[in-house]
């Protein structure tokens, strides 16, 4: 693979050294790191040696070095929801820094819909474990919507308490768009004390464009994170956002939007939004680098969507391989194979491809938000009320799901029973959503296409936003017998076959799990295969499911009172 090594003006391209995995020098009481370095502020790569102390770049020499790796500013992702990994923070960290990360802008978002100020606290203070920086926003929208049933709600109250804080450095992702364009007081009072404390204001508008966009945007907020074409990004940037390109294990943009990196590299960043733990240890924001790389893309253009432009948004403390920044880097054999070597932040070396750092992992005070009570079979029937349906058309790689009308025969148990029922020839399978909040809840009932089960069930209690009990089946012995199983353990993902029934507990907020990212990588994965095995064919089964309840993102989705209609923005009966 040729690595472009673009500028703006000509420079000469500096020679390849070999170099050892690291030349100590000792420099009062610090270090020096040699190799290729990476500059992305003035876009090129020379050898030479950094020296550190105290945490922090105190000088750089260019000249020849023997034996070299490279030097590059620590990756960062501009958009996450910690939560997504089924991993605290703490834990998190532990694995992101093998991939060459050392921080992240995260939306404690997730936790926040179970838990509220109780939960946000808990990310801070986990966080808190590692050396890794995270930079948490309060949540905007807790509810996502009025509609949503969650465990918490953060007023205008709760989310100016936030932002009054040190630790929490912007306002989250503004979900309720509809919210922004009608002049909400609630959701006008949360970007006013945003603008009060000077801190930035994140987006979340899909497809809006036009007079809509241009007031989303003079609202004050900045970014966007939801843009799956370049002419809604382009038009965003125009409107003088900054679009933030998302590559995560549900939803995959980055080969649609990958030319903006180069067309606008000072107004792009690049984002998981959502990271399952499989990915994240199969590395994301280095695969999205070594990807970039691949579509020849300019390397420093690509560094600073996943560093530079992120940090200097946020204003946030990262070092970016300047004399005086913090000493936040990554070390690679090479720009072909991009192996992590090394991991520094603060100086402090936290990651060794060849020694073992030792590592504490303490206790995990767990916190959970969960009274639902198992159900019964008789209450997942439903009988016809007309000849047509709402389906939730699926969309593979995507969070946006289509609205399709079908014909009520196709879900019919027979000519002669008006019950309905899933029907896996026809790819038409059940969805229910049950209230956790609320002891004997009634469960909303759906339909959806695309899964291709052709057996069994899955049930998750990672339903964004409100984080209900979600699940998808062929019949409804199996839907309930995956529920109940994870009502049983009071969170999880899970997966029902037919026989055996496979379960990732999931005790932090029904969310995360307190154990080492290895073992939940592991759990998933045979959660991945068992799904697999039932005829699923969805790049990511889990992750889109729990999308299958997120109210704002278009078009149909379903939640624990019923279907939603995204473009009317407002619930919509099952019957047409």
């Amino acid at each position: 693979m040729a690595i472009i090594l673009q500028r703006t003006n000509p420079y000469t391209t500096p020679q390849t050294y070999h170099l050892k995995m690291e030349d100590f020098s000792e420099l009062a009481g610090g270090f020096t790191l040699s190799g290729n370095i990476v500059d992305v502020e003035q876009q090129e790569c020379y050898p030479g040696r950094i020296h550190i102390a105290e945490g922090k770049i105190v000088r750089i020499e260019r000249g020849p070095v023997p034996e070299t790796h490279y030097i590059l500013p620590g990756l960062m992702d501009a958009h996450i929801h910690i939560e997504s990994s089924l991993l605290p923070p703490s834990e998190f960290a532990r694995e992101a820094v093998k991939q060459g990360m050392v921080a992240a802008v995260a939306d404690p978002h997730e936790i926040a819909n179970v838990k509220g100020m109780e939960g946000v606290q808990f990310m801070i203070d986990n966080a808190r474990q590692s050396k890794f920086k995270f930079f948490f926003g309060a949540p905007s929208c807790v509810p996502a919507t009025p509609a949503n049933s969650s465990g918490a709600t953060l007023d205008v109250f709760h989310v100016e308490q936030l932002l009054q804080r040190d630790d929490i450095y912007f306002l989250s992702e503004m979900m309720n768009y509809p919210g922004v364009l009608n002049g909400d007081p609630e959701v006008m009072g949360k970007i006013a004390a945003a603008k009060k404390q000077g801190k930035p204001i994140d987006g979340h508008a899909p497809g809006l464009s036009g007079d809509n966009l241009k007031k989303y945007v003079n609202a004050g907020i900045s970014t966007d994170h939801e843009c799956e074409d370049i002419c809604e990004a382009e038009e965003k940037i125009g409107a003088g956002m900054r679009v933030i390109i998302r590559e995560g294990s549900a939803t995959k943009n980055f080969d649609q939007l990958y030319p903006l990196i180069n067309r606008y590299p000072s107004s792009v960043m690049i984002c998981t939004d959502d990271c399952s733990p499989r990915d994240l240890i199969r590395g994301t924001l280095l695969n999205i680098l070594k990807k970039g790389l691949n579509k020849g893309l300019n390397l420093f253009n690509l560094l600073r969507a996943l560093s530079w432009n992120t940090i200097n948004h946020y204003n946030l403390p990262i070092g970016l391989l300047r004399k005086g920044d913090f000493a936040d880097c990554v070390v690679v054999d090479n720009l072909d194979n991009l192996t992590v070597l090394q991991t520094y932040i603060n100086g402090e070396k936290v990651y060794d491809k060849e020694v073992d750092i030792p590592v504490n992992r303490d206790n995990i005070h767990i916190i959970n938000e969960f009274k639902a009570t198992k159900i019964e079979k008789a209450q997942l029937e439903i009988t016809a009320k007309s000849d047509k349906i709402r389906v939730i058309g699926l969309i593979d790689k995507s969070l946006y799901t289509k609205l399709r009308i079908v014909p009520t025969s196709l879900v019919r148990a027979s000519d002669t029973d008006n019950r309905l029922v899933s029907n896996p020839s026809q790819d038409i399978l059940k969805i229910v959503v049950l209230n956790r909040y609320r002891e004997q809840a009634q469960p909303a009932i759906g339909f959806v296409q695309g899964f291709g089960l052709q057996r069994g069930a899955l049930c998750s209690t990672i339903a964004h936003d409100s984080h209900n009990i979600i699940a998808v089946g062929v019949d409804d012995d199996s839907l309930m017998q995956v529920m109940n199983t994870v009502i049983i353990n009071k969170g999880g993902i899970a997966c029902y076959d037919g026989q055996t029934t496979i379960i990732l507990t999931l005790p932090i907020a029904g969310l995360m799990s307190p154990e080492p990212a290895e073992i939940v990588a592991q759990q998933y994965d045979a959660l991945h295969r068992q799904v697999t095995a039932l005829g699923e064919t969805l790049s990511s089964p889990f992750m889109t499911l729990s999308f299958l309840s997120l109210l704002v993102i278009p078009e149909l989705k379903i939640f624990d009172k019923g279907l939603f209609d995204v473009s009317l923005f407002q619930p919509v009966d099952l019957f047409v």
